[in-house]
């Protein structure tokens, strides 16, 4: 009890509720069709996407800890979840939901066990191409129904190879409401997504068509199949039954449930971090995380994770504690109490041509339009995660993905790499000693900090270093960053480098690039991680530096005169 009263421990007032009900109810408007979506792509059935976003987006909301974020199914879960499915069969579900349970008790170790830290340390080119795996599953999978043919087993293969005997029997009806769904959310204008978010348009849209063929009786574009009984009513708790054979076949599936979820939870947490400048609590994240699923799978519920969609749809609608998450949940809830009847007419072409606009954004095109500039072994790590993830499986995408020798190292690389970054705030009269402006300077003001960034970076320093220098450059009006001694940065630090002038430029704090060449600059440069500073703010030298710095405050740039050794004394 203490921890949930310390989670709510804040300054609360009615603008903070205010958004927060606006956040909860806009996010529960998004999250909808998205639920019902991934519930039936799954295997699981649409009501278990909507029991899986109640139950994931309740508990990881009160034990969680990342304030702002909205959890409930996501494509990686889903995905995963229709794996296990295949694996068990439709007629054992029982044993599926066991593996949830699992899944969400090793989340929870996972938390205790203070691992969560350590998803930091995932190279952006694996969490790139498994991510884009995903969106290209997820597309793959959903081409069929896309025509208003059933879905096939065997995953991404199965679903290829079934392509043929599909388009063969090609249906009208569900490809004109699926393409109408997809363009839909497509071109709906950003300006009306806060009164109608997009996905809850394209959903109305492509079930308003299947109702208006049925209502008036269309020959050409009758047939396409539709979610039927829903089950409506709050869900009956199901203990499982677990025996040693069903335990050792679920480790390993459950697993791969555990660090898909915390993976995907955690990145989320990192979104909402750069959106609110807070910093988030990983470890408290997965804990809560892990008590979401395993009720999730008490109650026949998807598993879920951290929703990048519903977060961002939240923060921008203002909400920002906990309780806009409670709040999504208590309404998705009170919706599924009545919502059968409504549900049950939606066509599945409408849900598929959701996902495909779905599975396209999950794929990561900021990666992949600057793949040309990416270092050769990077480019490869990401190729290599990506096909496995889409056409082996997703055990042994994961596997790579996490590199384990790179776990296992990280964190005394990271410690190495910090000791060499110095970040210190100098005194005018000391940075600008010998320049008439620091005559007439306060003896303790200190506009300008220095950054110096020496030796290598990694993405085992990435998280902490814009951590632990975001509040540095917030302090200055002026930051140099100094790459004089820098003899090498990764993808990771060059997006961090990126974050550190984006929020130097958000503070309206000036940015000095110093020294910067070699290998730095080519992996900076490579990634666009410096556009947003101007040619003439990078200078070769720290001398250089300063009268830029001292233009930059507005100050004259003439230097002291120094007293010649041969001018005759005044005294004499």
């Amino acid at each position: 009890m203490q921890n949930i009263s310390q989670r709510f421990s804040f300054d609360y007032d009615l603008n903070a509720l205010r958004g927060d009900v606006f956040g909860g109810l806009t996010a529960a408007v998004v999250g909808l069709p998205v639920a019902l979506a991934f519930g039936v792509a799954s295997g699981l059935g649409a009501v278990a996407g909507i029991y899986g976003a109640i139950a994931v987006g309740f508990f990881a909301a009160i034990f969680g800890g990342t304030k702002s974020q909205i959890s409930g199914p996501t494509g990686p879960m889903a995905v995963a979840m229709a794996t296990i499915v295949t694996l068990t069969g439709p007629e054992n579900l029982g044993d599926a939901f066991a593996i949830v349970i699992l899944a969400g008790i090793i989340q929870i170790l996972l938390g205790v066990l203070k691992i969560g830290r350590f998803v930091a340390y995932t190279p952006y080119s694996v969490i790139s191409g498994f991510m884009s795996g995903i969106g290209v599953i997820i597309i793959i999978l959903q081409i069929l129904p896309f025509i208003g043919q059933a879905g096939a087993s065997g995953g991404p293969i199965g679903a290829i190879q079934a392509w043929p005997e599909g388009f063969a029997n090609f249906g009208i009806s569900a490809f004109i409401i699926a393409l109408a769904t997809l363009l839909m959310g497509i071109f709906w204008p950003q300006r009306f997504n806060r009164y109608l978010p997009s996905t809850l348009a394209a959903l109305l849209t492509g079930t308003l068509i299947a109702v208006l063929v049925t209502q008036f009786a269309i020959p050409l574009l009758e047939g396409a199949p539709v979610i039927g009984d829903v089950p409506s009513g709050l869900p009956n708790i199901v203990l499982p039954h677990f025996t040693t054979d069903l335990l050792v076949n679920a480790v390993q599936p459950a697993l791969i449930i555990a660090l898909l979820g915390s993976i995907d939870s955690l990145l989320t947490s990192l979104i909402a971090d750069s959106m609110t400048r807070t910093r988030h609590n990983p470890n408290k994240e997965l804990i809560g995380q892990g008590i979401g699923n395993s009720i999730a799978g008490l109650i026949g519920g998807l598993p879920g994770a951290g929703a990048t969609l519903g977060t961002v749809v939240n923060l921008r609608a203002g909400g920002r504690t906990p309780v806009s998450g409670v709040i999504r949940a208590l309404i998705l809830l009170a919706l599924v109490l009545g919502i059968g009847r409504y549900v049950e007419n939606i066509p599945h072409a409408a849900l598929a041509g959701i996902l495909i606009k779905v599975g396209w954004d999950i794929i990561d095109w900021r990666f992949i339009t600057r793949i040309h500039r990416v270092q050769v072994e990077h480019l490869i790590v990401m190729v290599i995660t990506m096909f496995l993830t889409v056409f082996l499986d997703l055990v042994t995408a994961v596997a790579i993905g996490l590199i384990a020798a790179g776990m296992a190292t990280a964190r005394q690389l990271e410690r190495l790499e910090l000791d060499s970054v110095i970040s210190v705030p100098i005194l005018d009269q000391v940075f600008f000693s010998g320049y008439k402006a620091a005559r007439d300077m306060d003896l303790f003001s200190a506009h300008v900090g220095m950054v110096a960034l020496r030796g290598s970076f990694t993405v085992s320093s990435s998280s902490r270093l814009i951590t632990t220098l975001s509040e540095d450059i917030r302090e200055h009006d002026v930051i140099v960053l100094d790459f004089t001694d820098t003899v090498y940065i990764d993808d990771s630090a060059a997006l961090v480098v990126e974050q550190m002038i984006d929020v130097a430029i958000g503070e309206e704090t000036k940015c000095i690039l110093v020294g910067l060449g070699g290998v730095p600059e080519t992996a900076l440069r490579a990634l666009n991680a410096i556009n947003r500073i101007p040619e003439e703010h990078m200078v070769g030298d720290l001398e250089s530096a300063k009268v830029l710095a001292l233009e930059m405050l507005g100050l004259d740039t003439e230097r002291e005169i120094a007293p010649s050794q041969d001018a005759p004394n005044a005294d004499q």
